[in-house]
This record gives C-alpha cells, sequence and structure tokens, in this order.
C-alpha cells in the first residue's frame, strides 16, 4: 500500500529543486518505492568542510530535502510541509564518491509528520542517522 497522495515522478521532484540549493549541491531524487524516497548527492568541493570530509550540516540538509519532499507528497491539495526540527548523528566520515539518504516514516499524522533518514555512502555503510519533523500547513 503507498503512502503518496502526489503522484511526482523523480524527474519532477528534480525539476521542482532545478533552482534553488538542493540542486547548487548536487542532490537529485533516485529512486522510489511505497513508503520511501531516496536522494543522492556528490561528496565534493561543494559538500565538504575543509578537511575534506562531507560537512555535517550538509548532510543535514540532504536529510532534511529528502524528507521535506517525501512529506510534501504525503500530503492532499491544498496541503504542504514546514519543517519545525531535524537532529543528525554523524556515524562515518565519508571522503570521496556519494552519498544516499533514504526517507521513511515514523508517523504520518494530520498536522505533523515524522520521518527517520539514512544516509548511506557508496559501501552501503551507515554515515548518518536522522530524524525530520515537520508540520502540514494549508498553502
Amino acid at each position: 500500500m503507498t503512502i503518496w497522495k502526489k503522484a511526482l515522478t523523480l524527474q519532477q521532484l528534480n525539476q521542482m529543486n532545478a533552482h534553488c540549493a538542493v540542486a547548487h549541491l548536487g542532490i537529485l531524487f533516485s529512486a522510489q518505492g511505497d513508503n520511501w524516497l531516496e536522494a543522492t548527492m556528490p561528496v565534493d568541493r561543494r559538500t565538504t568542510q575543509p578537511m575534506g570530509f562531507l560537512h555535517g550540516g550538509i548532510s543535514a540538509a540532504l536529510a532534511e530535502t529528502v524528507a521535506s519532499m517525501a512529506a510534501f507528497c504525503c500530503v492532499d491539495e491544498p496541503y504542504g510541509v514546514v519543517g519545525l526540527e531535524i537532529n543528525a548523528s554523524h556515524l562515518r566520515p565519508v571522503k570521496t564518491g556519494s552519498v544516499t539518504a533514504r526517507a521513511t516514516p515514523i508517523r504520518l499524522g494530520k498536522s505533523t509528520q515524522f520521518w527517520q533518514i539514512d544516509i548511506k555512502d557508496q559501501t552501503d555503510k551507515l554515515c548518518c542517522s536522522s530524524r525530520l519533523t515537520v508540520s502540514v500547513v494549508n498553502q
């Protein structure tokens, strides 16, 4: 059973984010299932800190991006979502390649949603675990 109320393709999600910080960071929506959404992001000069590791704040931006878009796709029109709180536990450093974030819902309520986001490196090792709470708002 699918959770999606807005049937947006990955191409449409990427087009929606083409002219903002999401595109600047190289984030691309890459896969979707019945109850999850994934996005990938390169680990390069745009996303690393001075020592060459993936920047923790950029990991949080990736987590919020994928979960916020997933949350948006889980509400009927004319509703949207806005972030209330995010936290991230950085578990493993990443220096090269790309990372993939998968957002899955923990709770899809009428006024708030709670999402789990796991970010893995190219060897499928967990490097960041994040949680995002969003508020459902009338646009």
